[in-house]
């Protein structure tokens, strides 16, 4: 992730709490890309979503957590911006509507 992202990730209060914030949530906070274009993750700030460790299936919820990839993207997408829509011209975003 670029430096700059990373940067302003963090001083962002929306990436200090799991963007699938419910009664299952443990763990610290990550940052999930949830989207990917032309074979690449998406280094932009409606792609990435925070998540706890649970809902990434990381550290000691490898393979036991609650991933749901389908669910990341449709919360991704629905950050997406129509300047940020027009960077990605070939993305499927009516697939997500």
């Amino acid at each position: 992730m670029p430096l700059k992202l990373r940067e302003e990730l963090a001083k962002d209060p929306y990436y200090q709490v799991c963007a699938r914030s419910n009664a299952e949530c443990e763990g610290r906070i990550t940052w999930e890309h949830a989207l990917m274009y032309a074979g690449k993750q998406i280094q932009a700030k409606f792609a990435v979503i925070p998540e706890c460790e649970f809902h990434t299936s990381v550290n000691r919820f490898q393979d036991g957590g609650g991933m749901h990839k389908k669910t990341n993207e449709w919360i991704a997408v629905g950050r997406a911006t129509k300047e940020d829509k027009k960077k990605y011209p070939n993305f499927p975003w009516s697939k997500y509507k």
